[in-house]
């Protein structure tokens, strides 16, 4: 049995016959590097930038309260005595269900036994990159419009959902009807929303209907196309807010042409981040299913809930195989949707208008 497939004349000059030619599959111990390099970037933008909170049940509930619209007819007679005047007001108790997400791994003992390329044992590499796209499944669900739903517990009728952030918004938002918490059934519903263009207007409407409500969001987070969009309108004439800079001087350091704004500053004292989330994905529940929700928040008043955080369950052993599942069972806190803004359904291939 030959050592080689294809030819070989010994020239070690990459020459027509050298080492180049030889087939792949030959019995040649390969030159391969031993890393495996990846470029699923790990970060998670909406989970690093708000807080972390436990859940004590399934169902996890809070208090949501506001202060009365200004009274412009507040005067009273001096010495008036007061009967049955009552300004006391409580606020409205809300919840979010928990979610169960789950990855599992079943990994051979032939493959944890092996000489493999990047890493010394498979079930140890399987597990820490599931783990990774376990994080990643919660940041995408958290930022869709999916509707809570109650589990009903061992009928398997019903699995038990979180709602994420689109079906929370309400007050503030634009290209959409409908959505946000009924306090008549203890849960979030999906929003009515047709695909269109974002546009200037409509954020700044979501601003200042978020300011007016006393909210003070100070980030805005879409799918990348939709930020990129954004982007570019800034440097239109119809924004006539960025603009293009050129400095002439002596200096020769090195020169950097600015393509991108990320800092976009409204009215009313509110000034946005841009943020770009490679991991939001396309929102099937609104539009047609290829658009992405364009989130205005302020991340002090949403937290991240766990009635069991990320951990690893081995599972029955099965023949010749190891098999490990990774859990989580979280829920999304919206403590005040009034906090935050949402323009629905944006279409990521229109360019953004005024």
């Amino acid at each position: 049995m030959p050592l080689l497939t294809g030819s070989f004349d010994g020239a070690g000059d990459g020459s027509e016959g050298g080492l180049k030619s030889v087939q792949y599959g030959g019995l040649i111990n390969e030159d391969v590097m031993q890393k495996i390099w990846d470029i699923s970037k790990i970060p998670l933008p909406l989970q690093d930038m708000i807080s972390t909170d436990d859940a004590k049940q399934e169902h996890t509930e809070w208090t949501v309260d506001e202060l009365q619209a200004p009274n412009l007819s507040n005067a009273v007679a001096d010495g008036h005595q007061i009967t049955t005047e009552d300004d006391s007001a409580v606020g409205n108790r809300v919840g979010n269900h928990c979610q169960n997400s789950i990855k599992v791994v079943n990994v051979s003992t032939r493959a944890r036994a092996s000489d493999t390329i990047g890493y010394s044992d498979a079930l140890s590499y399987q597990l820490i990159r599931r783990q990774q796209e376990l994080r990643r499944d919660v940041e995408a669900i958290s930022l869709s419009s999916q509707a809570s739903v109650a589990e009903l517990t061992g009928t398997g009728a019903a699995v038990g959902k979180a709602g994420a952030l689109g079906s929370w918004i309400k007050t503030a938002t634009a290209n959409a009807t409908g959505g946000g918490f009924d306090l008549a059934t203890g849960l979030t519903t999906t929003p009515t929303a047709t695909k269109a263009a974002l546009t200037e207007d409509n954020v700044r409407d979501v601003c200042e209907t978020v300011y007016q409500n006393g909210g003070n969001p100070n980030i805005f987070m879409s799918g990348t196309s939709v930020i990129r969009r954004f982007s570019e309108y800034l440097f239109t004439s119809s924004a006539r807010v960025a603009t293009l800079m050129s400095d002439q001087g002596k200096s020769r350091e090195a020169a950097a042409a600015l393509g991108s704004v990320n800092v976009f500053v409204t009215d009313f004292g509110v000034t946005l981040e841009l943020h770009a989330n490679r991991l939001q994905q396309a929102d099937a529940s609104v539009g047609d299913g290829t658009a992405y929700n364009g989130y205005v928040i302020d991340p002090e008043y949403l937290r991240m809930a766990y009635l069991t955080g990320y951990h690893v369950v081995p599972l029955s052993k099965q023949g010749l195989s190891d098999r490990r599942m990774m859990h989580v069972d979280w829920t999304l806190k919206v403590l005040n949707e009034k906090a935050h803004g949402m323009i629905a359904a944006i279409d990521p291939a229109v360019p953004m208008t005024a």
